[in-house]
């Protein structure tokens, strides 16, 4: 093994066989000196030296883990000795056959001691660790302790029956006679080192034998009838024990290994007056068989059996020894009682770590195998504490165990240790939401269940080591080192039935694991199962140790009883809900596990705190909370209670309450669902006032708060099932009210259609209110919200009114006598209302001497400014203390002292700053600065003039400690994420919409752009070369001009996500910012074909990529990307203009240009060699640009365009009035490829078909959309006389003219338009002439354009006076339409949810024929102009505009009936015509005689207020 070691550290060959021939082992290589070296061995200096460095080295380290674990270890002499003895031992382990090669280096290492098995105890009952070491082997002691000897075994154990027999034989009664001689009790251990030699080991050290069968040692004491005289033999055979098998575990290996032992004990009443003489038996090699020695008296001397020298002399002793041998068996019968201990302290401060109550916020882990029954019914003490998981080694838990019995109070989700690996591709967080950990516990079945059908049968343990001791080991590392971070949690082991391999392996486990053992207890009633675990246990930990950890002794229901008194809640509370009949309810605490998506406030919430607590811990409650902490249930129960003083309420509580009491005044026309709306600053107590609500309406209301990591429809299934809870009938249950809190407006909406569905399906009453959401929402300008709709809208502003400044001038006054003001500095910058001008001199003030003295190069400060900078920048961001505590270079090995610790740590500064948060879910401990304000100004204060932000971010984003570290690792990387990629929104309560995030925006405005592109480098290459950051860098680089950049960025970032239309988008703008730019460079010069080359090649190159991005875009299914179409046309707009500024397009010649962009075969000679690579695709340019407009116009068409929908997959630009914008880059199509300017004036009869085309998209004549759009924008102009000059440039025949279809569609709908200004105009064409002139569509509905269907339902919508057999006709032809509608709008929609894409209506049936019997959509506006738009809005959407007595002069009343919750039109003979509601929540679950009003869209006729008939 020294050989091997020379090797490793580069000794030549030659010097090793030196060494090796003057036999240096690793005891002597610790002896060895320079000069011996190079004197004896003839070493050179250099290698002489490099050995004594290297032995010096790995001596020390050795010598360092020695008195780490030396410190461990009990006190006692013999440890001390033995310790001493092994210290600088050589562990060459690997010379000893049957052993692992993997300790071939020699490590100088300390044995751990071990306890040995109790005289006369059955060796099943215990274990030995391998490789710790016994006392030494001892000789008489009191006659009663017995005396020790060890016998290796090691070789013998391996050889065959009859030689093995004779050699156990051999020691066994040479061992036997020499303890009877001398009366005293002995063992002797085979399988333990009796000598160190030259094996490596240490005397005494636990080797263990493989023992392959058990009766060759028993049946080899049958040689004691042939060893003794007939006389002694039946004496002798009294005294030997039967030989007792004492497994060895190790935790390296699974061999099965045991140490074999025989007591002997001598009793006085069996061997008086006699001495004994044995023939030993001996395996005679040459004879090949057992010859017996001569006989021969043994005594103990010493730790030695050795031949009684004198008889005579040893006679006259014998009953000296007899008389010993009775007193002392005497006095051993005599046992005096125990010292008691108090077990019931000590259970206690083991269980709550040295607190009065048990800490309601730390995790328990338990480990348990077989209950027994009369435990199961004392187990109340579990119900009330935290449990994480529990490891069940009982195959039968689920059905009669531990498992069985918890689960009927608490739910348990049933697991094995394989279901805690982490699938491919799952964080940690999605792989704890997969498991539902933290929300119902996690019962592990670590040996099987006999109940279960799948293939998980329980197994040996022999069994369970080969094929299921890596999972327990995957599993409690999983645990330990990525989900529960050190300190949080606790693990007890409870031994209520006899341990065995598996249930102590998991012991070895979680002390690896968790790097110490002070989380670790272990709770037993019976000794013999403790002294099994514990020395299992004494392989890792001393006995001091071990027995500190320990409660023995106390059955289950004791510690029920216990630990009951340090509760901190009732068991026997329980949760109280209130109900229809103004009664109560209880919870079932089952139910409400397995709703985790809603934090359910009762009415008895917090009453079941114990006392003790509420007295312990009422004033952090209340000084956290003014501090800075968000308002808990807690702080308004210790209100309520007088406990502490009110908690304020700001005026906007009055608000949100009085809207709560509209919500709940019945109506018939009342929608199921009601919204209300909180608007607030930061920091400006919205989240206490929308919480104050739900506690003070709990008692009318059902009242929970949304945990939005949920989905929308787990989060709607919960909400109906608490509203219906323990409610007899669904029609009549109270209203639930949900509280969202900063949840994303397109999250509300899920919810809302979720409850909507759910509200149709149960077939709730028309007029009943079901859920009230209820949206708390940070905002910059919670006034300005608040104006969209005052009647759903409560701003909360930092400014107090006079009510609110002297309430909170008493209360500040109040709170100063309690606490100092930096306590409670939270409610002081609310006590100054925030405003501008004082709050900013205030903070500043507040900041510049707290910050006094601070040590700028201490690592606490740059902890504050780590969080100083993510509060400033990322919404809601914190850090976690194991974070911070691995930044500091905490290590606290006690639990109990982890938080004082922590924050003893940090600087006084830090901790007035700070304030500790704790997740409600995970309670997982984090922290983060007081307020945003003041983040900033510690931001401002401590960089000063010598550090920039950027400086900051980047050494954050670089600091590997907190980057690698595995607790909470995925908040930490989203919020540092967030840092650098997110970017501020309106619609999520910022004060502006950005281009990039606002710390990027700050580096690149306050800094330089240089510094902002270094940082986004920096987190590119940190986040693993995301993608989503090289698109950052090209839209940085393009802002700032770096074209070059910009590009190789954006194609980076198209390679890693070549699909991605967003991506394709960037890439596109990239080329459009660089074409535009090099427009700007000419803006000043004369333009010509050949400085304009590298502009169209920009232009095209973005054009080519937009065309890209659409086509992407269109096989994307969960998103309605119109980038590309839209960047098309802008840059081909940009282009034509660019093109026709050029000298050889001038205006005087404007048919040069249109005829070079659409004659394939014409070119100019002033732009052929220039422009050579660009012709063919100029000469395409107006079939591309058509193409985009008419996709957009179609989509403008079928969906509403004010949906404010957030888009973070992030567009380049988003169009604020797409209608608009349309409308224009139509107009400017047809400028530039009809030659406009020129044409005015010209007679129509002079211009060619195309260029008449043209003009007619320049009007606004080129789709539906914008016809439809001179409609509702009729400020510019005169839109009959500009829907006139449209008409007129159609062929003045049309029936003949044979138009293509999409001409067709823009004739007839201009006449459409036209109808709804002006019935009279001449141009207007016969209602019945476009019904003829309809019938060029093509005759295979599938071919038809959905415009053209659309327009064929409007053209032939049956009317009164048509005849039956003109109904029928027009029917089919309507029916026919409408089929193929759906089927294309279910195209379209893709996988979108429709709540996300509304569609439009253009039309309503009204009172009349022809055109009369449509009323154009814009029509409504005159009937609501003098309400605000927000006002509008809502009264679309609750449906109030319906019952404007305008509207039923306006529209036409149709009759129909439900069915199946479905709207039925009678058509002719009887036939039925389904018309979709437009809300199905509108629609009666009844069948019922019905009215509603006819919209139409693009995916047939909607009905409107659907009314039943009385």
């Amino acid at each position: 093994m020294v050989s091997i070691w020379l090797t490793s550290v580069g000794i030549k060959e030659t010097y090793i066989k030196k060494l090796h021939e003057e036999e240096v082992d690793g005891r002597i290589l610790c002896e060895l000196s320079e000069e011996y070296l190079e004197k004896k061995i003839r070493m050179k200096s250099g290698p002489a030296l490099l050995v004594i460095k290297k032995r010096n080295e790995l001596v020390n380290s050795q010598k360092a883990q020695s008195q780490h674990l030396h410190k461990q270890t009990s006190g006692k002499n013999y440890h001390e000795a033995s310790a001493i003895k092994s210290d600088y031992s050589v562990d060459t382990r690997a010379d000893i056959k049957g052993e692992h090669k993997e300790d071939s280096v020699p490590v100088i290492t300390t044995k751990r001691d071990s306890k040995l098995r109790l005289f006369d105890m059955k060796g099943v009952d215990f274990t030995y660790v391998k490789n710790s070491v016994l006392l030494p082997e001892s000789g008489v002691v009191d006659f009663i302790c017995p005396c020790h000897e060890y016998k290796s075994f090691a070789i013998a154990a391996t050889l065959d029956r009859q030689r093995l027999q004779a050699k156990f034989a051999k020691e066994v009664l040479k061992f036997a006679t020499g303890c009877i001689n001398v009366r005293t009790n002995g063992t002797i251990h085979f399988g333990v080192m009796d000598s160190r030699g030259d094996t490596g080991y240490v005397h005494g050290e636990i080797i263990g034998i493989p023992v392959k069968e058990k009766d060759v040692y028993c049946d080899a004491l049958d040689y004691i009838e042939r060893s003794f005289s007939n006389s002694d033999s039946e004496l002798v055979r009294l005294c030997i024990g039967e030989p007792q098998f004492v497994q060895v575990v190790c935790s390296k290996s699974s061999e099965e290994l045991y140490v074999v032992e025989v007591d002997i004990k001598p009793a006085v009443s069996i061997v008086k007056n006699r001495v004994f003489s044995v023939s030993l038996p001996n395996f005679n090699e040459k004879a090949n068989k057992v010859q017996f020695e001569k006989k021969i008296a043994y005594r103990r001397v010493g730790s030695n059996s050795e031949p009684v020298a004198d008889l005579s002399d040893f006679y006259q002793h014998i009953s000296f020894r007899d008389a010993k041998r009775e007193e002392a068996e005497k006095m051993h019968n005599f046992t005096a009682p125990k010292l008691c201990q108090n077990l019931g302290k000590k259970l206690i401060t083991l269980i709550t770590g040295g607190k009065k109550i048990l800490d309601k916020e730390k995790w328990h882990i338990l480990v348990t195998n077989q209950f027994q029954e009369k435990d199961l019914e004392s187990i109340d003490f579990l119900l009330n504490m935290n449990i994480f998981c529990v490891f069940d080694f009982d195959p039968d838990s689920s059905v009669s165990g531990l498992c069985h019995e918890y689960n009927k109070h608490h739910v348990v989700n049933r697991h094995f240790m394989q279901n805690y690996k982490i699938p491919s591709g799952l964080s940690i967080r999605e792989f704890e939401s997969h498991l539902h950990l933290f929300d119902q516990i996690s019962w592990i079945f670590c040996n099987g269940r006999n109940d279960f059908k799948g293939n998980e049968s329980p197994c040996d343990e022999k069994t369970w080591v080969k094929a299921k001791r890596t999972l327990l080991k995957d599993c409690v590392s999983l645990i330990c080192k990525d989900i529960l971070p050190k300190g949080t949690f606790q693990v007890i082991f409870l031994l209520t039935s006899p341990v065995d391999t598996p249930f102590l392996n998991t012991f070895y486990e979680f002390i690896t694991d968790m790097e110490g053992h002070e989380d670790i207890i272990c709770l037993a009633e019976s000794e013999e199962n403790f002294n099994k675990w514990q020395s299992f246990a004494l392989g890792s930990c001393d006995m001091e140790t071990v027995n500190r950890l320990s409660v023995v002794g106390m059955t289950i229901s004791q510690v029920n009883a216990t630990l009951q008194q340090v509760q901190p809640t009732n068991t026997q509370t329980m949760k109280r809900l209130p109900i229809h009949v103004k009664g109560e309810c209880f919870l079932d605490t089952r139910e409400e596990e397995m709703r985790r998506s809603l934090e359910i406030l009762s009415l008895n919430h917090c009453e079941e705190t114990s006392p003790e607590l509420i007295e312990s811990e009422k004033e952090m409650i209340e000084q956290q909370f003014y501090h800075g902490g968000k308002v808990t249930w807690m702080n308004l129960w210790l209100a309520d209670k007088k406990i502490v003083g009110e908690v304020i309420q700001r005026d906007a509580y009055n608000e949100v309450n009085s809207l709560l009491k509209d919500c709940l005044c019945w109506s018939l026309d009342r929608a199921p669902i009601s919204c209300i709306n909180i608007y607030h600053h930061p920091g400006s107590g919205g989240s206490t006032v929308a919480r104050q609500v739900l506690w003070n309406n709990r008692r009318d209301l059902r009242c929970a708060v949304v945990n939005p990591s949920y989905s929308a429809s787990v989060v709607s299934e919960n909400a109906v099932w608490l509203r219906e809870y323990e409610e007899k009938d669904p029609q009549k249950c109270l209203p639930v009210l949900l509280l969202f809190e900063d949840c994303d407006r397109e999250y509300l909406e899920d919810v809302k259609y979720e409850l909507e569905v759910a509200v149709n399906i149960k077939k709730i009453a028309r007029g009943t209110l079901c859920f009230i959401l209820l949206s708390c929402r940070r905002s910059h300008n919670p006034e300005k919200m608040c104006k969209e709709s005052a009647q759903q809208n409560v701003s909360i502003t930092h400014k107090l009114s006079e009510t609110e400044k002297k309430q909170f001038s008493k209360k500040r006054q109040s709170l100063e006598e309690q606490f100092k003001p930096e306590f409670i500095l939270t409610f002081v910058l609310m006590s100054e209302e925030f405003e501008s001008h004082k709050i900013a001199e205030y903070v500043k003030q507040f900041v510049k001497h707290l910050l006094q003295g601070i040590d700028h190069k201490c690592v606490v400060t740059k902890l504050v400014l780590y969080v100083a900078l993510l509060n400033t920048y990322v919404q809601n961001s914190f850090i976690s203390q194991s974070h911070c505590e691995a930044l500091l270079a905490i290590s606290c090995h006690m639990a109990r002292f982890r938080q004082h610790t922590f924050e003893t740590s940090l600087s006084e500064q830090a901790r007035l700053v700070l304030i500790h948060l704790r997740d409600e879910n995970t309670y997982i401990n984090s922290i983060r600065i007081i307020h945003p304000l003041v983040a900033k100004e510690i931001l401002y204060q401590l960089l000063g003039d010598e550090q920039q932000q950027s400086d900051l971010a980047l050494d954050l984003l670089n600091n590997d400690v907190l980057f690698e570290h595995r607790f909470s690792k995925d908040r930490y990387m989203k919020f540092l994420r967030d840092l650098f990629m997110t970017r501020r929104r309106i619609s999520k309560g910022d004060e502006l919409d950005s281009f990039f995030s606002p710390l990027i925006e700050h580096v690149r405005e306050k800094e330089c752009p240089d510094k902002a592109i270094e940082l986004l480098k920096a987190a590119y290459k940190r986040f693993n070369e995301d993608a989503f950051f090289a698109q950052q860098l090209a839209r940085l680089n393009y802002k700032h001009d770096r074209f070059k950049e910009a590009e190789q960025w954006a194609k980076t970032a198209v390679a890693k996500r070549p699909n991605n239309s967003y991506f394709l988008d960037t890439k596109g703008q990239v080329y459009r910012e660089w074409f535009t730019a090099k427009c700007k460079a000419m803006d000043q010069d004369q333009k010509t074909p050949e400085n304009t080359v590298g502009a169209l090649e920009m232009a095209l190159k973005a054009i080519e990529c937009f065309q890209e991005c659409k086509n992407a875009a269109v096989q994307e299914n969960e998103t309605m990307n119109n980038a590309g179409f839209v960047g098309v046309v802008e840059v081909g707009c940009a282009l034509l203009k660019l093109m026709s500024s050029l000298h050889v397009f001038s205006k005087r010649t404007p048919s040069k240009f249109i005829r070079y962009l659409l004659d394939t075969e014409y070119i100019p000679v002033e732009i052929d060699k220039p422009w050579e690579n660009f012709h063919y695709t100029l000469k395409n340019l107006q079939k591309i640009m058509l193409e985009a407009l008419e996709w957009i116009s179609e989509d403008l068409s079928y969906f509403q365009t004010d949906l404010n929908t957030d888009e973070e997959k992030t567009v380049e630009r988003t169009i604020k009035h797409p209608m608009h914008w349309l409308v224009n880059k139509s107009s400017a199509y047809g400028k530039y490829f009809s030659g406009v300017s020129q044409s005015k004036d010209q007679n129509q009869g002079k211009l060619t078909p195309f260029m008449k085309h043209m003009m007619i998209y320049y009007h606004g004549g080129g789709n539906i959309t914008t016809i439809f759009s001179l409609l509702t924008n009729q400020k510019d102009g005169n839109p009959v006389s500009v829907l006139e000059d449209i008409i007129s440039l159609y062929p003045s025949n049309a029936m003949r003219a044979q138009m293509p279809q999409v001409d067709l569609v823009n004739y007839i709908a201009s006449h459409f338009a036209l109808s709804c200004l002006s019935t009279q105009s001449p141009k207007l064409a016969a209602f019945q002439d476009l019904q003829r002139l309809s019938h060029q569509f093509p005759k295979e509905k599938q071919r038809c354009l959905p415009s053209a269907l659309f327009l064929l339902v409007l053209l032939f919508w049956p009317e009164e006076q048509d005849t039956e057999v003109e109904k029928e006709h027009k029917y089919e032809t309507v029916l026919s339409a409408v089929e193929h509608l759906q089927i294309i709008y279910n195209k379209k929609l893709k996988d979108i949810p429709p709540r996300k894409k509304r569609i439009y209506t253009h039309f309503f049936l009204s009172n009349g024929t022809g055109f009369e019997k449509f009323v154009h959509k814009s029509k409504f506006e005159t009937i609501t102009k003098l309400l605000s738009v927000s006002e509008k809005r809502l009264k679309w959407f609750s449906g109030e505009v319906w019952k404007m007595p305008e509207m039923s002069k306006l529209l036409k009343c149709v009759t129909g009936w439900t069915e199946d919750e479905k709207v039925f039109l009678e058509g002719p003979k009887g036939m039925k015509f389904h018309i979709p509601a437009l809300k199905t929540s509108s629609v009666p679950h009844n069948n019922e005689n019905v009215t509603f009003y006819l919209g139409f869209t693009l995916k047939g006729p909607v009905a409107y207020n659907i009314t039943v008939q009385t």
